[in-house]
């Protein structure tokens, strides 16, 4: 390993590499966002909805879930085409990992409100809150601090899952990282380097998630 050329080409290739960094992180907070409130409602739908709406999302759960990730991406940029629905590469990308992330996310809050006792919902209404009210002061909470290290976990496959946007020509970090390779053949250097900055993404996601289950945990 010539270290001293790497720093060179590194320094060189300093801003798009960040252009890179700053698509990945977009990329991957849009899916997140998304994708959680998504789940929050589909999680909500599976739990409390009407059993039509259950059997629906149910089926939409099971699917996306099923279906590999790349192939979500492709659907989102080259099917919605044929069918009127012109997307950007950035804007396809993002619908499908936020899709994917919803299908997840729902599953998580499914299985976090079901395991409440249904002893404190019925303690709720007793007292005369509404279900919103019920859902946030009550259900919400419990349910944020079950479901919240599994969530973790998916936000970080979400930004793994951000490199296959490449296969679109979106240029985050990863293709930013493989134009610089073909330039300078220096693979390995700037692979560990690009598995560095997806680390930190990743630890960023993984301290934020330490950091809301202390403040919901001080707030119960």
């Amino acid at each position: 390993m010539d270290l001293s050329a790497f720093v060179h080409q590194l320094w060189l290739a300093r801003f798009p590499l960040l252009k890179g960094l700053g698509m990945t992180i977009s990329i991957s907070f849009l899916a997140i966002v998304i994708g959680t409130l998504l789940g929050i409602a589909v999680g909500l739908t599976l739990t409390y909805g009407y059993k039509p709406f259950r059997l629906l999302v149910r089926g939409y759960t099971d699917f996306i879930r099923g279906t590999p990730v790349l192939v979500l991406v492709l659907a989102s940029y080259y099917v919605l085409s044929t069918i009127g629905i012109d997307l950007g590469p950035f804007e396809a990308g993002v619908l499908a990992l936020s899709v994917f992330c919803s299908s997840h996310v729902g599953e998580l809050t499914r299985g976090a409100l079901q395991a409440i006792p249904k002893g404190q919902t019925e303690a709720a209404k007793a007292i005369g809150l509404t279900f919103s009210q019920t859902f946030f002061y009550v259900l919400g909470p419990q349910a944020l601090r079950s479901a919240l290290p599994a969530w973790v976990n998916t936000a970080a496959e979400m930004v793994k899952a951000s490199t296959l946007l490449s296969i679109l020509g979106v240029a985050e970090l990863l293709l930013r990282t493989q134009e610089l390779i073909s330039r300078t053949f220096l693979s390995l250097e700037f692979y560990f380097f690009a598995g560095f900055l997806y680390f930190v993404i990743n630890y960023g996601i993984e301290r934020f998630g330490r950091y809301v289950e202390r403040k919901v945990t001080v707030a119960s």
